[in-house]
């Protein structure tokens, strides 16, 4: 079976999910396991048989439960029974049920790869009146945009600290009207700075000044280079769309790491940032997925395994988003030495962060794998981790309980999201596994 228990554990929705599936990863609670080239599936009994069933392709499942977790925890407990207990599945033919799933589901890959080649190109002269009342509701809200940060900094920092969040929401607001999306969110989100820290002062500024220096890209964006532009439009709320980058985007083909995930809720709607490596290529790659409410992804990419695939980038300065455009085979577990090449020092990781920000100013985080480095609690009483020469990064929010128990005091290899102020650590490699790490604890 090429389905490790990381791997499985991974793509459990919550801890309830993970304890519930553990459960059922019994063969005795199974009936009609089975297991062929493309999926493997089972009936599990609950008041009434449930048909669970997991593509091997990418570990998407189907479950005839009512659960509006995804995975439930019969997929859950499929999945850990696959990786704990391979032989409890016999190879035999695909039952009508599983293989009708099967069908459907490339069917709407199908569907979805026809329509986008029926799509016009996106640019094109469709409803130019309407996109030239946007930009000029845009270019009215920049204008305002500026005017409120010249009031910002003529009353000073301390000023802008004591201020209620509707000081933030109002100009947020006229922004959403003004069809700037990207950047109201650039402005709720300096709300939450004052008096959140000692240095608060610092990281204000720091975002005022980089909104600032969107707002004024945008005034001279005919000037800027093409994929500076897009960054500039797509900061300021446009969109690129799908299958726009699928057809147009800059493709790369490599096995890719699956080397952290992080799912972020909000009121409605969840975020799913999933961070790839090429094993040959070096690159890394963002796989940026929205779901509402309890809903599952449409791709399903669990974190620590490694697969074959033709990635297509959105346009940027410093590309990192992208789309998966074609899978070759099934996922397989990652281990420490697919990646014993890739990552390197707490100064090689600044070294990159300056590099990106050099070249895309309003990058917001990108991936780093620290070689040889320990967590330990600072005499602050905040977490770093510190690399053989001394050198320390901030971990984000404490504790961080289960890495450190990971290293047990001893260096490790830890992957993580830098923002260019603190560490979110997302996985470690912990002597022949990846382990993921939880967001807390």
């Amino acid at each position: 079976m090429d389905l490790a228990i990381e791997q499985a554990l991974a793509l459990a929705p919550d801890a309830s999910s993970v304890t519930a599936g553990r459960k059922l990863a019994k063969p005795g609670v199974w009936h009609g396991l089975g297991q062929d080239d493309a999926a493997f599936w089972g009936e599990c009994q609950g008041s009434k048989p449930y048909q669970t069933r997991v593509d091997r392709s990418d570990y998407a499942t189907k479950c005839s439960c009512p659960s509006r977790k995804f995975p439930c925890k019969h997929a859950l407990g499929l999945l850990l029974l696959a990786a704990t207990s391979p032989e409890a599945l016999p190879r035999s033919d695909a039952p009508e049920w599983v293989q009708s799933w099967l069908n459907q589901r490339s069917q709407r890959a199908a569907r979805a790869d026809d329509g986008a080649r029926a799509k016009p190109a996106a640019g094109s002269t469709r409803e130019p009146r309407r996109q030239e009342r946007r930009l000029e509701r845009v270019r009215a809200g920049v204008e305002a945009l500026d005017l409120w940060l010249e009031d910002v900094m003529r009353n000073g920092l301390a000023h802008a600290g004591m201020q209620p969040v509707t000081y933030w929401d109002q100009p947020a607001a006229r922004l959403v009207d003004a069809q700037a999306p990207g950047l109201a969110s650039r402005v709720r989100r300096l709300a939450a700075l004052p008096n959140s820290s000692p240095d608060w002062p610092v990281r204000l500024l720091e975002d005022l000044g980089k909104l600032t220096l969107l707002t004024h890209a945008f005034a001279r964006i005919d000037e800027l280079d093409p994929a500076l532009q897009v960054d500039v439009r797509t900061n300021i709320g446009w969109t690129i769309e799908r299958d726009e980058v699928l057809d147009r985007g800059n493709a790369v083909t490599d096995e890719w790491l699956v080397i952290g995930q992080r799912v972020v809720p909000e009121e409605r709607l969840r975020t799913q940032r999933t961070w790839l490596i090429g094993v040959s290529s070096g690159r890394t790659a963002l796989i940026l997925q929205f779901a509402h409410g309890s809903a599952s992804f449409a791709e399903a990419v669990a974190p620590g395994t490694r697969f074959a695939a033709d990635l297509a980038y959105f346009p940027s300065a410093f590309p990192q988003r992208a789309l998966i455009r074609e899978r070759q085979g099934s996922p397989r577990p990652m281990r420490p030495a697919d990646a014993s090449t890739i990552g390197g020092s707490i100064d090689a990781a600044l070294a990159i962060w300056a590099q990106a920000l050099a070249r895309q100013p309003w990058i917001e985080r990108i991936p780093v794998i620290l070689r040889a480095v320990v967590p330990i609690i600072a005499t602050s009483g905040d977490w770093v981790v510190r690399g053989s020469s001394g050198e320390a990064l901030p971990l984000e929010g404490s504790p961080h309980w289960t890495l450190l128990a990971y290293s047990g005091g001893r260096p490790v290899d830890l992957v993580a999201e830098w923002n260019g102020q603190s560490l979110a650590p997302l996985g470690v490699f912990v002597a022949d596994e990846w382990r993921s790490l939880p967001e807390r604890g």
